[in-house]
């Protein structure tokens, strides 16, 4: 039986309750928290603070698009009413346990469990900063009467993070060292603090609108947490065959644990489901597909750039994923592509993919094909992030060195087979279609971190929002704005996508043609190219104008009716 995390809040009434509402049903302390079976049944509500299988899977910033857009990408944000993600209900979860944890007398098991809430209110003020930036710091429940905490300012991010680090030091030490899958361990904070120190790092590095100081003690901080999880938690890249490793690692209905040291799990037993082949297949989800500059981003299999072949722009689909780096076939659909247990080939299906390039990671067997009836296992945490996060910030440190790339980005490479990143032929001639894109980036390692970002890109797709995280960590905003592209057409014919002999989509203009077998699109409506009947990339979106505020986006605003009931809290730049 697959074991699933507790995701019942039993009796927690108080969970529910707003920041500054006492609990009316709350478990009381008298009767509560005198065994160690008592924290443990507590904090297993504190799971439900963790992605869903959504959350997971369904990215939708420039990595993979869809049919629509959010209002971050539209440009369309207001400031709400309410809401907004100005939510305090899991911190006053936390902090009531924290308050009460004490009278159980076994003082191990106190440490043990309050390791995990420290954990949990640091993963929830992670969150809450990258979204608006300074936020009150609570480290208590908060009393009805308790006005000055109830009206208490912003406190700097710098402050909040500072705590937030704090916490997450004391869940390292205190949390057991074992490896579960399903559990919040020592490794699971060390995870946390690795993408959390990299995150603020980066952010201070890269936005000094913010006068945030102290960079480079969170790179540090960063490094230390990835090496002593990289160094003492025996988690390794998942390896089997290359050209399926990729895709096994994800498509998996039992997370693997080598590689994954965190993950929401699923279960036909016990009736706990997803969507994701669902979402993947219908046009019911926004028709998720690939996004062009994300296709052309993945290297060649022998480690040389896509972007340097001439005319790799107007090639089509069936050449350009040719020899391309393994996990691009692992990715989407490619010539000769099947379903897992079956071997019928299949094309990419435009009725379920905006761009052409049809998703394929994290899908399973057909059988689990039906709405929301899916059960591979999620992974919020696992060690290829680690290895990322590690040689990230060595390189944005300026200490990079070969040997660093050989402990951390050539174990993912090495999964498919694929060449390592060289240090010094990077930095010797960066990548000019990648430095394009990443217009903040400049100095002496250049061309290795446009690698790094490379292979991030690549390797975390659909996972986590990741991109969103990255995007606005790096200040590259404006890369929201652009137009999201597919697959190239050299206008409107008849095409065999997997080169078998037979066609597989037309794309018509005027009467619709009767082609066996064959997908139909009519262009100008079913299907948009740049330049019409002359032929281009798919259009994505292209009548909506985006726009990304440099001076207002990176932040989430504070929604109106919480500054109207504590008016110390001040609104985000820009956004009045």
């Amino acid at each position: 039986m697959k074991k699933i995390i507790s995701l019942i809040a039993i009796t927690f009434g108080l969970v529910s309750c707003d920041l500054d509402l006492v609990p009316q049903d709350a478990i009381s302390p008298e009767t509560f928290f005198n065994t160690e079976n008592d924290l443990l049944l507590y904090t297993n509500s504190f799971y439900n603070a963790l992605p869903s299988a959504e959350d997971v899977y369904n990215e939708d910033v420039d990595n993979v698009v869809k049919n629509s857009l959010r209002d971050e990408l539209q440009g369309t944000r207001v400031v709400p009413t309410s809401g907004g993600g100005w939510s305090w209900n899991n911190l006053r979860n936390i902090n009531y346990f924290l308050a009460n944890s004490g009278k159980c007398p076994d003082k191990k098991a106190v440490a043990k469990y309050n390791g995990l809430a420290r954990f949990f209110r640091a993963y929830f003020y992670f969150g809450m900063v990258k979204r608006f930036g300074d936020v009150p710091w609570y480290s208590k429940t908060i009393e009805v009467l308790d006005q000055e905490l109830l009206t208490k300012p912003r406190d700097s991010r710098a402050m909040v993070m500072d705590s937030v680090m704090a916490d997450i030091d004391y869940a390292i030490a205190n949390l057991d060292n074992s490896r579960q899958l399903n559990s919040v361990t020592k490794w699971t904070a060390l995870a946390l603090k690795s993408r959390m120190a990299l995150y603020e790092g980066t952010f201070r590095k890269y936005h000094p609108e913010f006068s945030l100081p102290n960079a480079d003690k969170f790179l540090d901080a960063c490094i230390l947490a990835s090496e002593d999880l990289m160094k003492n938690s025996g988690y390794s890249i998942y390896k089997a065959t290359p050209t399926t490793a990729y895709l096994k690692l994800f498509s998996a209905d039992n997370a693997i644990p080598d590689e994954v040291i965190l993950a929401r799990d699923f279960s036909d037993e016990l009736q706990v489901y997803h969507n994701l082949n669902y979402y993947t297949m219908t046009a019911s989800y926004g028709k998720p597909g690939l996004e062009k500059k994300l296709v052309n981003s993945y290297l060649m299999a022998d480690g040389t750039r896509f972007t340097d072949i001439k005319g790799y722009d107007t090639m089509q689909f069936a050449e350009e994923v040719q020899n391309r780096d393994p996990r691009l076939a692992q990715t989407i659909r490619t010539p000769g592509y099947t379903r897992i247990g079956e071997n019928t080939p299949l094309v990419p299906e435009f009725g379920a993919t905006v761009t052409g390039y049809q998703l394929i990671k994290f899908v399973s067997a057909p059988k689990w094909d039906t709405f929301s009836k899916d059960i591979t296992d999620m992974p919020v945490f696992r060690y290829a992030e680690v290895l990322l996060n590690y040689a990230e910030a060595k390189a944005e440190r300026g200490t990079l060195t070969q040997a660093d790339l050989d402990i951390s980005t050539k174990l993912t490479r090495d999964r498919v087979g694929m060449p390592n990143i060289n240090l010094a032929a990077a930095n010797a001639n960066p990548d000019p279609y990648q430095a394009q894109q990443y217009t903040q980036l400049k100095g002496t390692n250049t061309g290795v971190i446009l690698e790094i970002r490379r292979e991030r890109r690549i390797e975390l797709v659909m996972e986590n929002f990741f991109r969103w995280d990255d995007l606005i960590r790096w200040k590259e905003g404006q890369l929201l704005t652009k137009t999201f592209k597919g697959m190239y057409f050299p206008g409107p014919g008849s095409y065999d996508l997997d080169k078998n002999g037979k066609p597989d989509l037309v794309i018509y203009e005027g009467t619709k043609p009767t082609v066996a077998g064959a997908q139909l699109l009519k262009l100008g409506s079913e299907i948009l190219l740049e330049n019409g009947a002359k032929g281009g990339n798919i259009v994505v979106n292209g009548h909506i104008t985006k726009k990304f505020n440099e001076a207002r986006d990176y932040l989430y605003p504070i929604p109106k009716q919480e500054r109207l009931l504590n008016t110390n809290l001040t609104q985000n730049p820009n956004w009045e």
